[in-house]
């Protein structure tokens, strides 16, 4: 069950160039698979007398073929001991291979292979015999020792997801959280409600604050209590218990009426939570942190207040987040397109919203082994009950996006707007990080699928900020952030030497030095440095101006899709 809970919390859900991948590209890859077997049926025949031959020898008993070691599906002792189980294994093992080799040999350039190797492996993952009870010797035992209880319980657990959570898998057991009880507990109010956000400011827990707030900027698809989960793995609590005086926004989630929100909006909207922060404190200058989609919008919200020259954004902070994204840095960035942009942008604006089960389900298809797979074994087959893991009960209280704002990400994507200085509008000005002087912090993760650190660390090069710091979590992820002190796998990487970064994450690394424990002591350092001098705690939350309305994590919060 640790096993589960780890890796899907290593595919958590996000935003990224993915939103603009349509089943047209899909089909495209698959066309072009069909293309290429049948122009060429010499080289199909031999493929074929190869597979033919691994098949006799399997059938002999003389085949040697063997699963990788890291390959956690065929651990089962009766795959090595079960001749039965053993060469079914080495079937669809010849398969992956023959597979493998048939996709070298296609006469196809690097960026059709890529798809072509993507969109089989989807294929091949399905077709693994440990997805059946037949094909499964863990899941029979169980069968056996539960006398058949665990068939009915999968039975059962596969009917409450058709009937209740629309066909997708459940990765999470929902029902030992309650949002404001033993999730997002954190004292605080709803000072400021609009009908695209709310603001919270949390109540401090020290005699004494740094001078300058905190604003956190969450990403749109994802509510915002990412931030406060438990006590232990809360940033929030952290922040307060640093001294850090702490506000936070939290998205309305939009209804079809609501999708002609765009980034203008959402910019509009964060500027409008630093005034009240600005307010309440009596700051002039508001720090402000973001992470995935969240640092996208608060790089916009960035370049517009630089060009605007405004003096209020303090330090920033990017977790997690791609500003300059390549093809090459997601799996499944080789099938994104063109055609199926525009396609995608179309059919954002015509349905208004992308709704957050759509999102969910999409992601999940990317990374089925982990995200499917992994689940169909454990819930239906094996009869169990996915983990009761207060991260994955996060990540499956989705979020619909905005059909504007999925516009505005794709514009973001397809034009590399924050490479290009000055040349893309967006939110009412011409986007230019050169003119962002703010200190910038920015956090990579390790073994970050969605957001590759190498990608997270381009963004060094694209601010015009004298004062950058970047460092690499041990993780995944939303893992990469949610690390907490008291973990004793915890891990980080900064520069040895302090100065200015090299050019190309490849040169960091060599350069960086490996820090045991949480980067939250560091990054608190750094921010604390950026934070102004210590005052008085305030008594109340809010002002006169902004007085509470709700007690925190607020309203919206609890809006389903």
């Amino acid at each position: 069950m640790a096993r589960l809970e780890d890796e899907a919390a290593q595919n958590t859900s996000a935003l990224g160039p993915l939103i603009g991948l349509t089943r047209e590209d899909i089909f495209g890859a698959v066309a072009v698979l069909l293309r290429e077997t049948a122009s060429d049926p010499a080289r199909l025949m031999r493929h074929g007398q190869a597979m033919g031959h691994d098949m006799l020898r399997i059938v002999t008993g003389q085949s040697e073929l063997a699963p990788d070691p890291k390959d956690k599906r065929f651990r089962d002792p009766a795959w090595q001991y079960n001749p039965f189980m053993r060469a079914g294994m080495q079937y669809y093992l010849a398969v992956q291979k023959g597979a493998a080799k048939w996709l070298d040999e296609l006469e196809l350039d690097a960026l059709e292979k890529d798809r072509a190797r993507f969109v089989s492996q989807i294929v091949i993952d399905s077709l693994a015999p440990t997805n059946t009870l037949a094909g499964n010797p863990t899941a029979q035992k169980r069968l056996i020792d539960s006398g058949g209880l665990s068939l009915m319980k999968g039975l059962k657990n596969a009917y409450t997801d058709m009937v209740h959570n629309k066909g997708l898998v459940s990765q999470v057991d929902k029902r030992p959280f309650k949002i404001g009880e033993n999730i997002a507990t954190s004292k605080g109010a709803v000072v400021l409600r609009t009908p695209m956000m709310e603001l919270i400011h949390y109540a401090p827990t020290t005699d004494e604050v740094y001078a300058v707030p905190q604003l956190t900027i969450p990403p749109q698809i994802n509510k915002m209590y990412i931030n406060d989960l438990s006590p232990e793995k809360s940033v929030v609590k952290y922040q307060l218990d640093s001294g850090i005086q702490t506000f936070v926004i939290s998205w309305k989630n939009p209804s079809k009426d609501q999708g002609v929100w765009g980034m203008a909006d959402y910019v509009r909207s964060c500027r409008a939570a630093m005034d009240a922060a600005s307010a309440i404190t009596g700051s002039k200058t508001v720090n402000v942190s973001a992470g995935c989609s969240g640092g996208q919008t608060a790089a916009v919200l960035a370049s517009q207040m630089a060009s605007e020259g405004s003096a209020q954004l303090g330090a920033l902070t990017l977790m997690v987040c791609v500003l300059h994204p390549m093809q090459s840095d997601s799996e499944a960035g080789s099938l994104i397109s063109e055609h199926g942009l525009a396609l995608a942008r179309q059919r954002a604006s015509k349905a208004g919203i992308i709704k957050g089960d759509d999102l969910s389900r999409g992601f999940a298809w990317l990374r089925p082994n982990d995200l499917i797979w992994n689940y169909v074994v454990n819930n239906y087959l094996m009869g169990e009950d996915p983990p009761a893991f207060d991260v994955l009960f996060w990540n499956a209280d989705a979020t619909n996006l905005s059909g504007s704002l999925m516009g505005d990400f794709l514009t973001l994507f397809e034009t590399l707007a924050f490479t290009r200085k000055g040349e893309v509008e967006m939110a009412g000005h011409k986007i230019d990080l050169s003119k962002v002087a703010s200190d910038l912090f920015i956090l990579g993760g390790v073994t970050d699928h969605i957001t590759p650190w190498k990608a997270t660390y381009r963004s060094t090069r694209l601010f015009g900020s004298k004062d950058v710091t970047y460092v690499l979590s041990q993780s995944g992820h939303m893992q990469a952030i949610l690390n907490p002190p008291g973990n004793p796998k915890a891990k980080y990487y900064v520069q040895k030497k302090p100065g200015k970064l090299p050019p190309t994450a490849d040169e960091w690394i060599k350069g960086a030095e490996e820090v045991a424990g949480s980067w939250w002591p560091f990054w608190m350092e750094w921010l604390h440095a950026r934070s102004g001098a210590k005052k008085a705690a305030s008594a109340g939350l809010g002002d006169n101006n902004h007085p509470p309305l709700d007690p925190a994590p607020g309203q919206y919060v609890m809006e389903a899709c």
